[in-house]
């Protein structure tokens, strides 16, 4: 409530002139009958201005998305003064490009679903206030999502998924082992001490200025270090994984972020570079830092299954593990866990890419 308090009214409030504008320009019949309740999601959580349309048995009927990434690759990160305007650049039309899709008239909505929690405030502001809008307009219910749950019910989507289950959300800004027990019952086993995964990849990229890499300029940082992995030997340097001695299920990065940087100053010296020019040894740093993340996620995740196990949380064969987040979507990962899963009889479970990084159908 304090988020949403804080995001209402402050930020961004589009006119009412606007938002009527906005309602008018669709020529749809409203008041068509529809055999299923529909919901508007609007999600602006982070970097990604997004909607969907989506019905109550699951079918998408429309979506858009608009990416900020090549905007954030030019500054290094993302910047959340610069994210809110371009949130603000662009909700209206993301939206519109949802409805129109979905061929629904914005007065035939059942309700309207927008991310209010965890984020980036400012971009958050423009998200809620653009639906406040839209709902005091349409005389309908506004449903408040939090974005790690979104994310952790996604699968159920795609894939007839029984509660309970073990979901790991992996990405740049979130990072949480939990046990799904219904909608909205969640018991949470771990989570990241400090920063998240993906926030460490792009801080290991950015200190590698793999921007200036022929082959990684317009990636981001996450991807960059997983494309150049695939060309690098992953035992060329000895890291270790953190809180290898911790018995509980969380996890870190900043340590691992750290100890990279030093190997990567270490280098610089020995190749009498300067920060900003690339190493010949950079994919033999990034397929070090793939390999250690992976191993630190598979360790603890490894950890929350047996606690889950020896607690009868989960049933001992066949038990669900879902992995989702923008991290999820590294093919490194993803095939440690199924390494994973295969030895301790559980299924893995991940949903489409697209569906792993920020979106709006998760929220509608």
């Amino acid at each position: 409530m304090l988020i949403l308090n804080k995001t209402a009214g402050v930020f961004f409030k589009p006119s009412k002139r606007k938002v009527y504008e906005f309602l008018r320009s669709f020529n749809f019949h409203p008041g068509t009958l529809f055999l299923h309740k529909i919901v508007l999601g609007i999600e602006t959580s982070c970097d990604d201005t997004a909607a969907a349309v989506v019905d109550e048995t699951g079918n998408v009927l429309g979506e858009a998305i608009h990416s900020q990434t090549e905007v954030h690759l030019k500054t290094g990160g993302i910047v959340p003064a610069v994210a809110q305007q371009l949130h603000r650049d662009n909700i209206q039309r993301i939206v519109q490009e949802a409805l129109s899709a979905s061929r629904i008239s914005p007065s035939d909505l059942s309700a309207i679903a927008t991310t209010i929690k965890p984020g980036l405030a400012l971009s958050l502001g423009v998200g809620l206030s653009f639906s406040l809008q839209l709902v005091g307009q349409l005389k309908k219910p506004f449903i408040p999502i939090h974005h790690m749950e979104a994310h952790a019910l996604t699968i159920r989507l795609t894939n007839k998924v029984e509660f309970p289950f073990l979901v790991l959300l992996i990405s740049g800004g979130h990072c949480l082992l939990a046990l799904v027990q219904g909608v909205s019952d969640f018991l949470l086993l771990g989570k990241s001490l400090d920063i998240a995964p993906g926030d460490m990849l792009d801080k290991v990229a950015r200190r590698l200025s793999l921007i200036k890499h022929p082959e990684c300029s317009t990636m981001s940082g996450g991807k960059a270090i997983e494309h150049l992995a695939k060309q690098g030997n992953r035992f060329h340097f000895d890291i270790k994984p953190p809180l290898h001695r911790a018995k509980n299920c969380d996890f870190s990065f900043t340590g691992l972020q750290q100890v990279t940087n030093k190997r990567i100053m270490k280098k610089e010296k020995e190749e009498g570079i300067e920060e900003g020019q690339i190493l010949s040894s950079a994919a033999d740093i990034a397929a070090t830092v793939q390999h250690t993340m992976a191993c630190h996620i598979v360790k603890r995740t490894h950890r929350a299954i047996l606690f889950c196990k020896q607690r009868d949380l989960l049933p001992q064969n066949n038990a669900i593990l879902v992995a989702s987040g923008g991290v999820a979507s590294n093919f490194y990962v993803r095939r440690a866990l199924e390494i994973l899963t295969d030895a301790t009889q559980c299924t893995l479970l991940c949903p489409p890419p697209r569906l792993c990084t920020d979106n709006g159908i998760m929220i509608a």
